[in-house]
């Protein structure tokens, strides 16, 4: 697994990188349905479906991806917690400073898995679209 800093430069990249995706998405699309007025062409049609069912299947994605890793990361907090309960030899110790550590972990953990689908569409498109004329 990998460490806690890991973890956060993952984040931090996927959230730099979706800042920059985000506004060139958005502006193309914005400028493709100005464009398209009130008679859109089959291909804008096709690209404004595209753009919500990409949206509805990502965000899925990214709920399914961070539940699943909240279970897991419960359990290994669980079991963190009832090793350090029953055990003697950690009775001297403070656990509460490792599960807090450990939580924060699950916490990036968590917040990296539901990052993902979202990050890996919006810089996708942002490529895809970047290459798409308007008209």
């Amino acid at each position: 697994m990998p460490s806690r800093t890991a973890k956060t430069k993952s984040i931090s990249t996927k959230t730099a990188e979706l800042a920059f995706a985000v506004p060139q998405v958005v502006a193309h699309r914005v400028a493709r349905m100005a464009m398209a007025g009130p008679v859109p062409s089959v291909r804008d049609r096709k690209e404004f479906h595209r753009m919500v069912a990409e949206k509805n299947a990502a965000f899925m994605q990214s709920w399914q991806a961070m539940a699943a890793q909240a279970v897991v990361a419960n359990q290994a907090l669980a079991l963190s917690l009832l090793g350090s309960a029953w055990s003697p030899a950690g009775w001297g110790t403070p656990a509460g400073s490792k599960l807090v550590r450990q939580a924060q972990g699950a916490a990036l953990g968590i917040l990296n898995k539901g990052l993902s689908p979202v990050h890996g569409k919006a810089v996708a498109n942002a490529k895809r679209l970047a290459r798409t004329k308007l008209r």
